[in-house]
């Protein structure tokens, strides 16, 4: 009992410090609600002191709620403090670059970066709207910043918010112009954010200075010059924002590249916090695009495409050839990924194409046979715009998360408007010709084998399950997979939390998730196509990859 009294009076503690330095009343009155309900809150309340948020592979990501572990006024205060003042030990000049979501708080942190980057004597430029994490990648090239902002949680729960950072040429170098940061810059952010003193002693400037529109019609101009001039427009396609911010740009964008415009899903169409018609505002999770399809079924859409609600991921939805009975299906980020990736070497785009250890092994085949440059980098965008070390220059990156970049020249990360023009692109010219995208797929599967991927996700409340899994895996590694030898078994430890496992025709890469509490299996399967019967190869693989998802399943004990 005497413990029980000495941790509750050390949370306490922990918490009055924190209400006498929170500069937002209402923060200050949630934690007081908090410490009113001890010691029935007292598990709450650990939560929330848990420890600071930490600044990692997507900057800060976390739960809209007071205290250190979670997304709220301090904390943004902090952040920003921090990285203006990493920005100035480094010596990089030129304004700061702020864009933000339409998630509850993205505008007030988004204005309160402002007041801190002002506040040190630095010039702060603000989006004029809640806008697509895309349109901020382009504008901190586009107006020289020196670092920028976005303050989105992507396609987390609707109670999260984030707080993503980017640099400029300056500090990032050219293959980090406009990219999101890598080691060591989110160490020394985090370092300097850490080495804030009292919230009260860091200086509020003015607001900075919001954009006008010119800048989100220069992004559109840039965008639609990615696809080709002159080409076939003719395509129906049905679209969702899921209540997210793409829809006014992507459909501006659509416009003025001569698509008809998208028809949008009504009752998703606005921005909207609570993401209210769907359960997770993910388009991977299961009926996310559930009104998408009954809005391209009810218009004899030719496609359906989704954005997150950021807009910075692309989903794709085909209906299925007739006959099948299956209706609509949602493609895999990695069939997206090898249709881009073909149809921008059909248009004669050279350099490099690279993907994550993650993704399919398709992309490595395509370009050794059409001599292409390939590379592969860990997960993430931040990484995959560094491929190669920019010999030959980045030409196109995908990961498997619904993720593409077909312009690294425009924006320098993924970025679902230009990916969803370039999909209509292609479908636009195959549909000109009588064909579809899965044709296509067939095609690529006729000369290059079926590439069966799926994923094992396991979403927890408690990590533990994750750490022991992934210990488990690596003390007890499958000798055999699908009663085939494991070749190749690869700890990327310590450099990244991996374990990949390979046999003559199948690989698993085994990871947590950076962005989520998930546990995540990569799964592959190559089945050769025999005598051009592509249908009987895929129903192979399909039983080859359930198969594997259950093995792997037991040698993870989930």
């Amino acid at each position: 009992m005497a413990a029980e009294s000495t941790d509750l009076d050390r949370m306490r503690d922990q918490a009055r410090r924190w209400l006498d330095d929170d500069p937002d009343p209402a923060s200050r009155d949630e934690l007081r609600a908090v410490l009113d309900r001890l010691p029935a809150s007292a598990p709450e309340l650990a939560d929330r002191f848990a420890g600071p948020l930490t600044f990692g592979t997507a900057g800060l990501r976390g739960p809209l709620r007071a205290g250190p572990n979670g997304m709220n006024l301090a904390v943004v205060t902090r952040a920003a403090a921090g990285l203006v003042g990493w920005l100035a030990a480094e010596g990089g000049e030129g304004p700061l670059v702020i864009g933000y979501d339409a998630r509850h708080g993205s505008r007030e942190f988004a204005e309160r970066t402002a007041q801190v980057a002002t506040g040190a004597g630095r010039p702060a430029l603000l989006l004029p709207r809640p806008l697509p994490t895309p349109v901020l990648a382009y504008a901190v090239r586009r107006l020289g910043g020196v670092a920028g902002v976005m303050v989105t949680a992507s396609h987390n729960p609707p109670q999260d918010n984030g707080y993503k950072v980017y640099l400029g040429a300056q500090l990032g170098g050219a293959l980090g112009a406009g990219a999101q940061i890598v080691p060591p810059a989110d160490a020394g952010i985090e370092a300097a954010i850490r080495a804030v003193g009292p919230l009260a002693q860091v200086p509020l400037g003015p607001p900075g200075q919001v954009l006008g529109d010119d800048l989100v019609a220069g992004y559109v101009e840039r965008a639609v010059a990615v696809i080709a001039p002159g080409g076939p427009r003719d395509l129906r396609v049905a679209y969702t924002p899921l209540h997210g911010v793409g829809a006014a740009v992507l459909t501006a964008a659509f416009a003025r590249a001569g698509f008809p415009t998208p028809g949008v899903v009504p009752d998703q169409a606005e921005p909207d916090p609570a993401f209210p018609t769907v359960s997770f505002p993910n388009p991977e999770e299961p009926g996310a695009v559930d009104r998408l399809v009954a809005l391209a079924d009810a218009t004899d859409a030719d496609l359906a495409i989704a954005n997150d609600p950021d807009a910075d991921r692309c989903a794709v939805v085909v209906r299925e050839p007739a006959g099948t009975g299956t209706g609509w299906r949602m493609l895999r980020g990695d069939e997206v990924g090898v249709l881009l990736a073909d149809h921008l070497m059909r248009r004669g785009v050279d350099g490099l194409y690279a993907t994550t250890i993650v993704s399919s092994s398709l992309l490595r085949a395509m370009c050794t046979a059409r001599g292409r440059g390939y590379d592969e980098t860990l997960t993430g965008f931040k990484w995959i715009v560094r491929a190669g070390g920019g010999t030959p220059p980045l030409a196109y990156g995908y990961e498997e998360a619904l993720g593409y970049c077909v312009a690294p020249d425009h924006v320098r990360d993924k970025d679902g408007i230009t990916a969803a023009l370039t999909v209509a692109e292609l479908a636009a010219g195959l549909k000109a010709q009588g064909r579809t995208l899965t044709d296509r797929l067939d095609e690529l599967a006729a000369e290059f084998g079926v590439h069966h991927t799926d994923q094992l996700s396991v979403r927890v409340d408690d990590l533990r399950i994750i750490a022991d899994a992934m210990a488990r895996i690596r003390a007890a590694t499958p000798a055999t997979l699908l009663g085939a030898p494991v070749t190749e078994a690869r700890d990327l430890l310590p450099d990244a939390d991996v374990v990949i496992l390979r046999t003559a025709a199948a690989r698993v890469v085994i990871r947590p998730s950076g962005t989520e509490p998930k546990l995540k299996a990569y799964l592959e399967v190559v089945e050769p196509v025999a005598e051009g019967d592509v249908p009987a190869a895929r129903t192979s693989a399909a039983a080859a990859l359930t198969t594997l998802r259950a093995e792997v399943a037991t040698a993870l004990g989930i």
